[in-house]
C-alpha cells in the first residue's frame, strides 16, 4: 500500500518474510501477518505499538529469524492491516488471539513480545484462553497499564491538570503529520527517543510513524487515553520481563516499575540509561538478546518437558 514507508537499507530495512497470511479477528477485521525463519524453530510473536507496523521490528526479525520462527503482525489500521471502526483493548486482545490461532499449532508455545500498545495488547489478552494456550513467556517493552496521559512527560512541566490537558491535546491531535522533514525528525526524536539516538534510528522511526493514517492515530489515541489494564497485569501468569528507557517520555520508568510491582511472575526489569520510548530500535541488540534469553529459559524447557 502506498502509505507504507520504511528505510530501504541497513539494519532497519524490513526483511522479506518466508510467507505472508491474513488472520481474521473475532469481528471480521483482517490482519496482515508475516512469518520469518525456519518453520520448525522456536516461535516468537511480535506485537508493535501505536502508529507503528511490522517494519518496527526489522532489526529483531533479521537477527532472530536465523534460528527462530518469527511472527509479526500489523495492528488493525496500521501497516497493511485495514482500518476498523472497532478500536478497544478487547479488539487488541481479539486480534492477538487470531494471530496466534492462525500461525501456531494447537498447544504450541511461543514467547510473545509487545512494545508500547503491543505490550498493552499482551495485558489485554492475558486472561484469554488462546493467549494462555500459546504464551510461555512475555517481554514487555516500553509500556504501561493505566494513567498514560497523566504520567507522560512529553510536556516539560510539573505534573498536574494543566500538563495532563496539554498532553492529551498533543497525543490526541487530529492534525496530519505530513512529510518526514528535519523539523519532523526533531519533534519525533524529542517525544519518543533518547537524546543520543543516532540519525539512522530517528529516520527509521519517523518513516514508520508518519506512515500511520491520521484517523487511525487519533482513534487509538482515545483508547490509550482511557486505558486501565490493572486486571490484565494480575492475570498475566507466565514469566514476564520488562524493558524501559530512563528517558522514555511516553511511558516513563514509573510505568515500568508499577508493572514490575504488580506482575505475578516478573523475572526482571532492565532500565536502559538515556534511552527513550522506541527501545527495540534504540537498543536492538539488547532487546533481541532478551527475547533469546526468554526462549532459551522457558520455551525450550517446555518443548523438552
Amino acid at each position: 500500500m502506498s502509505r507504507l514507508m520504511h528505510v530501504a537499507s541497513g539494519p532497519y530495512a524490513p526483511p522479506v518474510p518466508a510467507r505472508e497470511l491474513t488472520a481474521v479477528s473475532a469481528d471480521g477485521a483482517r490482519l496482515h501477518v508475516e512469518v520469518h525463519g525456519p518453520k520448525d524453530a522456536p516461535a516468537v510473536v511480535l506485537a508493535h505499538g501505536w502508529t507503528c507496523s511490522t517494519a518496527f521490528w526489522a532489526a529483531q526479525i533479521r537477527e532472530l529469524a536465523v534460528d527462530h520462527r518469527v511472527i509479526a503482525y500489523d495492528q488493525r489500521g496500521h501497516g497493511r492491516s485495514p482500518a476498523s471502526p472497532a478500536c478497544s483493548t478487547d479488539a487488541l486482545a481479539d486480534d492477538l488471539e487470531a494471530v496466534l490461532e492462525a500461525t501456531l499449532a494447537p498447544g504450541e508455545k511461543s514467547v510473545i513480545v509487545g512494545h508500547s500498545m503491543g505490550g498493552m495488547t499482551v495485558l489485554a489478552a492475558s486472561a484469554r484462553a488462546g493467549f494462555r494456550e500459546h504464551a510461555v513467556a512475555v517481554l514487555l517493552c516500553s509500556t504501561g497499564a493505566s494513567r498514560l496521559v497523566a504520567e507522560s512527560t512529553v510536556v516539560p512541566m510539573r505534573a498536574g491538570r494543566l500538563r495532563t490537558a496539554l498532553t492529551r491535546r498533543i497525543l490526541g491531535s487530529r492534525a496530519p503529520l505530513g512529510p518526514v522533514t528535519p523539523l519532523a525528525r526533531r519533534i519525533l526524536k524529542y517525544g519518543t527517543m533518547g537524546p543520543g539516538s543516532a540519525p539512522h534510528m530517528v529516520e527509521a522511526c519517523a518513516r514508520i510513524v508518519h506512515a500511520c493514517p491520521r484517523k487511525v492515530r487519533y482513534a487509538w489515541s482515545q483508547v490509550l487515553d482511557l486505558l486501565d489494564l490493572g486486571h490484565g497485569i494480575r492475570e498475566l501468569a507466565v514469566p514476564a520481563a520488562v524493558v524501559v528507557g530512563t528517558a522514555d517520555r511516553l511511558t516513563p520508568v514509573v510505568q515500568a516499575r508499577s508493572l514490575v510491582a504488580a506482575l505475578p511472575n516478573c523475572v526482571g526489569i532492565t532500565e536502559l540509561p538515556g534511552l527513550g520510548h522506541m527501545t527495540p530500535i534504540e537498543a536492538p541488540q539488547l532487546v533481541t538478546a532478551k527475547i533469546r534469553e526468554l526462549v532459551m529459559t522457558y520455551a525450550q524447557v517446555k518443548e523438552g518437558a
